[in-house]
């Protein structure tokens, strides 16, 4: 347990936002306060912060009077959900390009990248840094509103193993080169084909499940 009391929730929060990510936690899981007191050994007001803070992240959904859950997507939130974020993050690769600086915070993901097998939470904070990184605060804003709901998506390809640590490194590696370079149109398609792409192995692993189910 943690002594030092004022991090407390947010350490909690952080851990079961892992464990949800890594589908530790399936989605449509019940994340109740009491559950989480126990598993983290910690009180339940303690546990009631740390679930609050997730369900504002859109990591966790709750409906009045329920328990949260982790959210289960659709197909179309799949869909909807990339095609929004490739609108978001295209543009803030532009700006980046047009500077031709890259924060320091995404060079660190990057590196970090392929040190571990779980590379979900890399891969978030690099695109979390790079969109910051650009100067429009809305922009980031509105990168943020979709990202809850992004790593939920990018821990079931990491789960479903649809992509290697390596190959995500190599494409990030090819979009920091055009940034480097002030190539706006370049950094623009190799962003667009590295989320569209995730997007399409997502979908169809999960055209694969719905078929299994269907059969079975």
């Amino acid at each position: 347990m943690i002594e030092n009391a004022a991090v407390l929730p947010e350490t909690v929060a952080q851990k079961l936002r892992a464990d949800i990510i890594a589908q530790r936690d399936a989605p449509g899981s019940a994340i109740t306060e009491s559950a989480v007191a126990l598993r983290f050994g910690v009180a339940r007001p303690t546990a009631r912060i740390a679930i609050d803070r997730l369900v504002a992240d859109g990591i966790l959904r709750r409906e009045a009077h329920r328990a949260a859950r982790v959210p289960e997507l659709s197909y179309d939130d799949v869909l909807d959900l990339f095609d929004t974020r490739s609108i978001v993050e295209t543009a803030a690769m532009a700006a980046l390009a047009e500077a031709g600086a890259i924060p320091a915070e995404a060079l660190a993901a990057h590196r970090a990248l392929t040190a571990t097998d779980d590379f979900a939470h890399h891969d978030i904070q690099f695109h979390r840094a790079l969109v910051a990184g650009q100067p429009s605060s809305r922009l980031t804003r509105l990168h943020e509103l979709l990202m809850g709901e992004v790593e939920l998506c990018i821990g079931q390809v990491q789960s479903a193993q649809l992509i290697t640590a390596h190959e995500v490194a190599e494409q990030h590696q090819g979009i920091l080169d055009a940034i480097t370079a002030g190539d706006a149109a370049t950094a623009e398609r190799l962003t667009r084909d590295h989320i569209l792409g995730a997007r399409d192995r997502l979908l169809t692993h999960l055209d694969t499940d719905t078929d299994l189910d269907s059969d079975s």
